[in-house]
């Protein structure tokens, strides 16, 4: 298994920007799709965004589609998630997670199973 560490987060007014780093160990890291998460207080935690082993394909929710977006460095062992446009509902703990590439999986959500600790993101109005 691949081990993530997520860093980043932070408070932040409404209408700013934050970038979420998740940092890979391993060798293998190019081998996964990777994935952003998060997770508010009292609420179920939901898909963010996703991006393939290759960085060739990219998904979002549509709750953060055209503010957020996701990126990947393979040689740095690190996925991103810039965040621009942030609203007080954006508000959660915010999760990198991985799974095998190249594989099929029933939706773009599906077949994360190893997971960061969260890093806090706070939206102030």
């Amino acid at each position: 298994q691949v081990q993530l560490v997520e860093s980043g987060g932070g408070l932040v007014q409404a209408g700013g920007s934050l970038r979420l780093s998740c940092a890979a160990s391993g060798r293998t890291f190019r081998s996964y799709d990777m994935g952003w998460f998060r997770q508010a207080p009292a609420k179920e935690r939901e898909f963010v965004a996703a991006i393939s082993w290759s960085g060739g394909m990219t998904y979002y929710a549509d709750s953060v589609k055209g503010r957020f977006t996701i990126s990947r460095d393979n040689a740095k062992n690190t996925v991103y998630l810039q965040m621009n446009s942030l609203k007080p509902e954006d508000t959660a703990v915010y999760y990198c997670a991985a799974r095998v590439g190249g594989v099929y999986y029933r939706d773009y959500a599906a077949g994360f199973g190893s997971w960061g600790q969260g890093t806090q993101v706070t939206v102030s109005s």
